[in-house]
């Protein structure tokens, strides 16, 4: 168990650290010994873990999916609109979110990667809607499909323009703007009234689920000394 928890904790910091790097050089130009240098392991600590620059590319994108970012809600909806609010909140802080954006949209990977990240949101952001359609939150000529591409393509582009005019600063202002535009013609107006589409949403969102995170630690430790006396 030491072993394969230290091994976790080894790919976690490729992981990071190959992010960083993709993040600032771009997939062409990123080099396996620039991930060495900054994850402070060997180039067979990271080949152990990844075969090739592509494989490390490939993680970095996945890892982002992995990460409980967004608490289950009831209202289908609201998780919806939280999904979106916490990507727009952790991208420009967390370098994995921000290496998956460029992975997946950058030139030179287009061809080879399978749209990286993209396929993966819109199959997510379907699924909570095809979840608030089950449960009546939808109005009536919503395809879950075709919505989910389109916030999926309609958030992308913010997140560019974003980018490129402010480096992100305006970037939840900017995606609350965003929902609070597509909402009304996707939600029925019992769930409308009710959903949280504040610029600071995100940010509300991050820190419930660390005081849950801290709360459950300190309960599997205090269990942990219960088992021990």
């Amino acid at each position: 168990m030491v072993r394969q928890e230290r091994a976790l904790r080894t790919r976690r910091l490729i992981l990071e650290a190959a992010a960083s790097v993709f993040d600032e050089f771009g997939y062409e130009g990123a080099t396996i010994g620039e991930v060495v240098s900054r994850a402070g392991v060997t180039r067979g600590a990271v080949y152990f873990h990844f075969a090739s620059k592509r494989d490390l590319a490939q993680g970095v994108v996945e890892e982002q999916f992995v990460q409980d970012g967004v608490p289950e809600r009831a209202c289908k909806l609201q998780e919806f609109v939280d999904t979106g609010m916490v990507v727009a909140h952790l991208m420009p802080r967390d370098p994995l979110l921000s290496a998956g954006a460029r992975l997946s949209l950058g030139q030179d990977m287009l061809d080879d990667f399978g749209g990286g990240a993209i396929p993966g949101w819109i199959g997510r952001l379907e699924a909570l809607l095809v979840a608030a359609g089950e449960r009546g939150e939808l109005l009536p000529h919503v395809a879950p499909a075709d919505t989910a591409w389109l916030v999926t393509a309609a958030w992308t582009g913010v997140q560019i323009q974003s980018q490129k005019l402010t480096g992100r600063t305006d970037l939840e202002r900017r995606v609350a703007s965003l929902f609070q535009h597509l909402m009304p013609s996707v939600a029925v107006s019992g769930v409308l009234g009710s959903l949280q589409m504040g610029p600071d949403r995100g940010a509300r969102v991050v820190a419930e689920v660390a005081a849950a995170r801290e709360v459950a630690e300190g309960g599997d430790a205090e269990a942990g000394v219960a088992r021990a006396v």
